[in-house]
């Protein structure tokens, strides 16, 4: 039975340069790709293709050390041209040089509907697949050997400047389709696909079968997926629950019906930084200068993230976007300070609280940069988090857990039920400039160490 949600905490961020819907009337070019082991939280990579070996669309570039099973590959065809390592030899970069002839590993896998959820597993594993799964709690790519009680697909982003699913999902109703029957059967549980009742979704989600369809309203963080789980399926100690995101679906169900690995998606080109704010065709790992070729603007410095502004990477303009980026943004860069600027009255400046004068203006658009406005302070409770926490969790006291490291507090005050993303509304609104996604981040590693 469906469920309506209705949250009040939360806040809406609206900035400058949202993409138009519309699709760039070129598709970019690019001599590398980039697959980033980093990308992957908590995989150790074990490198299968060393710096010039062949490989095609969907051939093995790693594995993860701690689960073999889980092979990661390259989204072209090409040469393995570099490895780049940091620290420690650790292994930042696979660098695939393209070779443009489009050749893939391709497989036969019969009749779609006749497979079973371990057949459909083994394949996901195998064709570079499974990371697209994602496991809550702790937010990694999902164990194989674990059985998710549900499966959770926000239908929609309501981050700054997200890309609007409903627009680059359009049409493919039959594909988006295929994908959840697929995912269905990894489960015995519910696949719940959560569409946002703030306004329409389209007929691709409204018409989805073989899943529990619900009603999420209000602000973001409403987009969140671990919002939606907290509200609609909360997880306890010892649940697991995997999500997806609507392309992963997508992606999951090209590569069956074709055959091979077709890591191609839609991304948002995005922010008051660009000239033309745009939708892109293009595949995971594209380098993002292709994208900034003569639409990058020059009145200011600004800085490029790939993904969205709260949790996105930054990245210098020769790098490429993160696997689970589908989102680039540019915003202003905040390396200017202002003496009391606080205390200025000011419209074009964005407060959640009433400092300024945005909350009379609810619709208005902001040319929001990175100032942080302020360095890091004593962690004071001022009660700002609680205004954008839409869980029934102490925030403030769980990070502070976090911080201490106090294992029996953290597993108490819910850490299971959070990811870092859920915090990154916190981070902005913190008068304290505590790095509260990074702190989550890091108690989430130490109870998956101690207590998994």
């Amino acid at each position: 039975m469906s469920k309506t949600v209705k949250i009040k905490k939360g806040a809406d961020i609206k900035l400058v340069g949202k993409a138009e819907k519309i699709y760039a009337d070129y598709t970019p070019a690019f001599e590398s790709v980039s697959i980033k082991p980093t990308d992957f939280h908590g995989v150790i990579p074990k490198v299968l293709a060393k710096p010039g070996t062949k490989v095609k669309a969907g051939t093995p570039l790693f594995y993860d050390k701690d689960n073999p099973k889980v092979k990661f590959c390259s989204p072209v065809s090409g040469e393995v041209s570099e490895i780049v390592r940091g620290e420690k030899r650790r292994i930042l970069e696979f660098r695939i040089k393209v070779d443009g002839k489009n050749e893939y590993e391709t497989f036969s896998v019969g009749d779609l509907s006749n497979l079973t959820g371990e057949q459909i597993k083994e394949i996901m594993l195998e064709r570079g697949l499974w990371p697209f799964v994602i496991q809550r709690p702790f937010d990694v790519i999902a164990n194989p050997d674990d059985e998710p009680k549900a499966i959770f697909i926000s239908a929609f982003d309501s981050n700054p400047l997200a890309p609007d699913n409903d627009f680059i999902l359009h049409g493919q109703a039959e594909l988006f389709q295929l994908g959840i029957d697929l995912i269905a059967k990894l489960t015995k549980g519910k696949v719940h696909l959560n569409v946002s009742g703030n306004q329409k979704p389209d007929d691709v989600f409204l018409n989805t079968k073989n899943v529990q369809i619900n009603k999420i309203y209000g602000p973001h963080p409403a987009g969140n997926v671990g919002v939606q789980i907290h509200h609609i399926d909360p997880i306890n100690k010892g649940d697991i629950v995997w999500t997806l995101k609507p392309q992963d679906i997508l992606t999951i169900a090209r590569t069956f019906k074709e055959g091979k690995l077709d890591l191609s998606r839609v991304i948002a080109v995005c922010g008051s930084g660009i000239k033309k704010p745009r939708y892109y065709k293009t595949i995971a790992g594209v380098p993002v200068s292709e994208f900034l070729k003569d639409n990058l603007k020059t009145d200011r410095e600004y800085r490029v993230v790939s993904g969205n502004p709260l949790t996105g990477e930054k990245v210098a303009e020769d790098n490429y976007l993160g696997f689970y980026h589908y989102q680039l943004t540019v915003i202003p860069e905040g390396n200017h300070y202002q003496f009391l600027g606080w205390l200025a009255p000011n419209f074009n400046k964005f407060s959640l609280n009433r400092t300024f004068f945005s909350w009379l203006m609810p619709n208005k658009e902001y040319d929001l940069d990175t100032n942080m406005n302020g360095e890091e302070r004593a962690f004071v409770v001022t009660g700002e988090y609680e205004k954008v926490f839409p869980f029934d969790i102490y925030p403030v006291h769980l990070v502070k857990a976090a911080i201490i490291q106090d294992i029996e507090a953290l597993e108490n005050l819910g850490i299971y039920e959070v990811a870092p993303e859920d915090y990154a509304l916190c981070e902005f609104a913190c008068t304290s400039k505590i790095p509260s996604q990074k702190i989550i981040r890091e108690g989430l590693d130490l109870v998956k160490k101690e207590c998994a």
